[in-house]
């Protein structure tokens, strides 16, 4: 069994998570949607009748339920550390979208509360690293398979802005900094840093061009370009935001000696005057988001894992600060050690 308690409805993918714990199940794993708490009633009501699942007003009584094995935070970006400090003593593991926190104040925050609960699962809504190709693409990198990695490129975008995406009152928070934490650069920019810190490990610098440049949604940002330095010596770009209508997105990585792109239907991979082939899948896919929360009940995730993809998390969020402010983003030890702990 893995009866799972919903916190908050207000991210724009709660809808998706229901349908995979409804949809997914195919008898063995009795994965279910357990309750449904929001501190928007009619939001709540409203998802707990599309997920056949009881609503609750009171967060105690669904802290208190000791039938609850996991906990998915879906509420407002600025709004997740109080349910994290809620959640985390449970010592039931935490699902909770993406970034954890939204400031690197926040973030000191958490690092306390998480020392002060080892025994809890944390982990945030992040999914692109986790694929096939990707897993592949990391394993091509650190066994030297492109040569010496100098630069590379990562663009992450969609066309929400024009598409007036966050037009209902359930998703305008998107659009409000105070709620979001920032705009479009914030949204999906941090999908590309926590891919990119997967990878290449902890950045030292991080300067940015983050704007509106399409006049919807005014109050924020809807794009922006960020230019990373890592300790290793690597560079990088980011493009990520809701004004993208067409092209191609993915990461670029250029090695001394081949180069790894994405050719609008797959990566591929080749050497100067040579015809690219695609890359060769050599990794199993890894759980994510509501599977790495079941993954999680049933123990098949390590501890070292775990943790490394946490401080990978938790390190990117001074890296968007510093983006917005043009401050240096801060090196925790662990990031100063080993990016890559495991294989």
């Amino acid at each position: 069994m893995a009866r799972l308690a919903f916190l908050s409805t207000a991210h724009i993918h709660t809808k998706a998570f229901i349908e995979t714990i409804q949809g997914t199940d195919d008898g063995r794993d009795g994965r279910e949607v357990a309750v449904i708490w929001d501190d928007v009633e009619d939001r709540g009501r409203r998802y707990a009748e599309m997920a056949g699942a009881p609503y609750e007003a009171n967060l105690d009584v669904v802290l208190g339920d000791e039938s609850i094995d996991g906990f998915i935070i879906c509420c407002e970006n600025t709004r997740h550390l109080p349910l994290l400090r809620a959640t985390l003593p449970m010592g039931k593991p935490v699902f909770c979208e993406k970034p954890l926190v939204t400031s690197t104040k926040q973030l000191v925050d958490l690092r306390e509360l998480v020392a002060a609960n080892p025994g809890t699962v944390l982990f945030g809504g992040y999914f692109q690293f986790y694929d096939a190709a990707m897993q592949s693409m990391r394993k091509l990198i650190v066994d030297g398979g492109l040569g010496t990695i100098t630069r590379a490129r990562y663009r992450n975008a969609h066309h929400a802005a024009y598409g007036r995406w966050f037009d209902s009152p359930d998703l305008a928070w998107f659009a409000n900094p105070a709620l979001a934490g920032g705009g479009g650069f914030f949204d999906m920019g941090t999908h590309a840093l926590h891919a990119l810190r997967s990878i290449f490990g902890p950045a030292k610098q991080v300067w940015a061009d983050i704007a509106n440049e399409s006049g919807e949604y005014p109050e924020c940002d809807d794009y922006g370009i960020a230019h990373l330095r890592f300790v290793n010596g690597v560079k990088a770009t980011v493009e990520a935001g809701w004004t993208q209508t067409g092209g191609s997105s993915g990461l670029e990585v250029v090695g001394s000696e081949r180069c790894l792109w994405h050719d609008g239907e797959r990566y591929v991979v080749a050497q100067p005057r040579e015809t690219p082939e695609p890359l060769e899948i050599t990794m199993p896919e890894r759980p994510f988001r509501v599977e790495r929360l079941l993954a999680v009940i049933r123990g098949e995730l390590s501890e070292d894992e775990l943790k490394w993809d946490l401080e990978a998390s938790m390190d990117i969020i001074s890296w968007m600060e510093a983006a917005y402010t043009g401050r240096s983003p801060t090196l925790s030890a662990q990031a100063e050690r080993e990016w890559f702990p495991f294989s």
